[in-house]
């Protein structure tokens, strides 16, 4: 099954590869694909980022967008990826994780992250740049972190306290520090694809789910979910990346004009992430048929003290550097290098 799966994925990339030539002055063709919708800041940021690189190179690059999964789901785009059957892809930073690359691990630490500018401390800084290189034996190359959001707890019963998740069947990223985190809660972590969470919500596999506001609402959860607890114990980010034999055959010039659209197209994807966050939350507090809790100073200090386990977890199995040196950046405290 792996040999057929991974037969297929090498096909299809190759008819796809022909297409391309076929339909235009054989340019250089990036196949960009991911998982969200095209309304989605994402998905928006991808199509500004073909707009950017098309414009930029004129007729030297075309940039084909595929959305929504249409081409590879979340559990098969790595391996495309690295096989060239697609250039570039925007996967959460828990898929890199789970691909071998641990370390990624870090950003599902919950409560590391105060704010966007404490995410883009840790991003932009050592942290961030060290753990793109250790993409490259993976061949991948990291070109940006995109924001999702902090998330948000839902679920069909109030979620005041952390001892009202036990017993609950709650959706997270596959991610093994958000599986110690759910466990911690008492509830059970079911690891699931986006684009299979509301049937799995609609028919009771799960009770529950975290996510960013912006994405309950994109993806229509909220109408089968009765409570959201503005919890924002954790962070959701993706990560822009490329085919490592693909950006090495680019030629210089050609990298620069990619690197700077895709460093455009973050800043907006970025900053209409924060904005369709705001607004989803806004919305659904207006909501007559969904609850929204905003925890109080004592519930905080609750379900900070319940989900320490992940910090001993984290350490354990990544080591207590990489631990120090997010949560130092992104309290914007300074250690030496």
């Amino acid at each position: 099954m792996k040999l057929a799966r991974t037969l297929h994925l090498l096909l299809l990339g190759a008819a796809l590869s022909l297409a391309g030539i076929a339909a235009a002055d054989n340019p250089v063709v990036i196949k960009f694909s991911h998982v969200a919708d095209s309304n989605t800041p994402r998905g928006r940021a991808a199509m500004r980022f073909k707009q950017l690189l098309e414009e930029a190179a004129r007729d030297r690059v075309r940039v084909d967008v595929y959305p929504n999964g249409v081409l590879y789901r979340e559990s098969d785009e790595l391996e495309a990826l690295q096989l060239g059957a697609v250039q570039m892809l925007a996967p959460s930073l828990a898929k890199l994780a789970l691909f071998g690359v641990r370390e990624f691990e870090v950003f599902d630490l919950p409560y590391i992250f105060s704010d966007p500018a404490a995410v883009a401390r840790v991003t932009q800084g050592a942290v961030g740049q060290s753990l793109f290189n250790k993409l490259g034996p993976k061949g991948m190359v990291g070109l940006a972190y995109w924001d999702g959001g902090f998330k948000v707890m839902s679920s069909d019963k109030p979620l005041n306290m952390p001892n009202d998740l036990v017993g609950l069947r709650m959706r997270i990223h596959a991610s093994r520090a958000l599986e110690v985190q759910m466990e911690a809660l008492g509830a059970t972590p079911v690891a699931m694809e986006a684009n299979d969470v509301y049937r799995a919500l609609k028919s009771g596999l799960i009770d529950g789910a975290e996510s960013t506001p912006a994405n309950l609402r994109a993806r229509h959860w909220d109408e089968l979910q009765d409570n959201i607890t503005l919890s924002r114990h954790g962070y959701v980010g993706y990560a822009v990346i490329v085919n490592k034999r693909f950006w090495d055959g680019l030629p210089t010039d050609l990298r620069k004009l990619i690197e700077d659209a895709m460093a455009e197209a973050t800043a907006y994807g970025n900053a209409l992430a924060a904005q369709e966050n705001d607004a989803a939350l806004e919305w659904l507090k207006k909501s007559d048929r969904i609850a929204v809790h905003m925890l109080s100073p004592r519930e905080d200090i609750a379900w900070r003290q319940a989900m320490q386990p992940v910090a001993h977890d984290l350490e354990a199995r990544l080591g207590k550097a990489i631990v120090s040196a997010t949560e130092s950046d992104a309290a914007g405290r300074w250690r030496r290098r």
